[in-house]
């Protein structure tokens, strides 16, 4: 890649050693491999107070700290466990923490983990919801890992083949679709976009 991509991730798991953040910190280094440059982001590290509506300015600093580094990117990927039903607690809070500003036009991949047989699926469902309500763009491969404590070891390692080329193709269309995003043909073709009438072919004077 010419162009310099940040990609991030989110590890939206507080359990130490979680699988998520085994699986996320894989994506990135597809990604990197791909040949962006990556940030690991360990939402335990911050002190985040849950979203309450204050002004934006009123907030901590390990929320603006959040912010800033998400805003950066060019890239996101969002890992979490599936907790009954949905996308886990403190990722919630974390994006009610975020807005446009941070994700819009942003390419999204998405990872999730469960310990039972049905996966992330329902998760995806409620974080492809946010990522449309916030303008951001989510890419088309998703990783679902069911039973996930099969398919990684004690020692944190990916033992599952196919899991593993799934979560290297994921860190790749990421990346992929970020530097095409932030290429100079795609600018042109969004500005030109932006610029044109809602609708060339109408004729308003009849």
């Amino acid at each position: 890649m010419n162009t310099s991509i940040k990609i991030i991730g989110i590890c939206g798991s507080l359990r130490n050693g979680s699988n998520t953040s085994i699986v996320v910190k894989s994506v990135l280094a597809a990604a990197e491999k791909a040949g962006a440059e990556v940030q690991f982001i360990d939402l335990r590290d911050y002190e985040l107070v849950f979203c309450d509506g204050r002004n934006q300015e009123d907030y901590p600093d390990d929320v603006k700290r959040l912010r800033r580094e998400v805003k950066s990117a060019h890239g996101v990927i969002l890992g979490t466990p599936e907790y009954h039903g949905s996308y886990s607690g403190v990722l919630k809070n974390a994006l009610d923490l975020m807005g446009f500003e941070e994700l819009e036009g942003k390419m999204i991949g998405l990872v999730a983990v469960s310990a039972g047989a049905l996966g992330g699926n329902d998760a995806f469902n409620s974080l492809r919801n946010v990522g449309r309500s916030l303008h951001a763009w989510v890419v088309p491969d998703q990783v679902s890992i069911p039973y996930v404590d099969s398919v990684i070891s004690k020692d944190g390692e990916i033992a599952d083949e196919n899991v593993r080329n799934r979560l290297e193709n994921l860190g790749h269309q990421v990346a992929r679709f970020s530097y095409l995003h932030c290429s100079s043909k795609s600018k042109a073709f969004i500005k030109a976009w932006e610029e044109a009438p809602q609708n060339p072919g109408a004729d308003y004077s009849s």
